[in-house]
């Protein structure tokens, strides 16, 4: 192929577009698989605080029955018991803060990957108008073209070639025979 001829950037414009394509493909799935692996952790997380959670409460609970049979210790109690209440309280917070943070992250995710697909089939979509644009004006008429001025050039060969050289002599059949 030649570098002037425009069916040569043609087809690497082409292969450009199947590279874009491929890549963008490769990112979509890259996205796909973080999303998944950060809901994965997230749900192990929270698998894990659901039984400490559950202790801390328990633990509370515990502490808050031994403050009224014990009514010395009952102000140090009830700190303690305070403090696992508000422990209790950040943690579900934070876990709360998790769950959201996480639902954000993947609806923005899933709108991300709905934004790409779209940017995909627009693109997939000009460049299959660009390139019926192409061969409609410009390929089949530089074809055209072509064909014509091909004509041309063997009407002027034709009509400018040397006159065939007169036979001056007759020959014989023998002569004439290759063999």
């Amino acid at each position: 192929m030649n570098a002037n001829e425009p069916q040569f950037w043609m087809m690497i414009s082409s292969i450009v577009i199947a590279v874009c394509f491929i890549v963008m493909a490769i990112v979509l799935i890259t996205i796909a698989v973080i999303v998944r692996r950060v809901v994965k952790t997230v749900t192990r997380l929270e698998t894990r605080f659901d039984p400490l959670i559950e202790k801390v409460n328990a633990m509370s609970v515990q502490g808050k029955e031994i403050s009224v049979h014990f009514n010395e210790i009952s102000a140090n109690l009830s700190t303690a018991t305070r403090h696992l209440a508000e422990s209790t309280e950040l943690i579900k917070e934070e876990v709360a803060e998790l769950k959201m943070l996480v639902g954000e992250t993947a609806v923005t995710a899933k709108d991300k990957v709905a934004m790409v697909s779209q940017t995909i089939d627009r693109t997939h979509d000009q460049v299959v108008d660009t390139t019926e644009f192409v061969q409609r004006k410009i390929v089949e008429p530089a074809r055209e073209v072509a064909a014509i001025m091909a004509g041309v050039k063997k009407a002027l060969e034709v009509l400018f070639a040397p006159a065939p050289k007169p036979l001056d002599r007759a020959y014989l059949e023998d002569e004439l025979f290759i063999g």
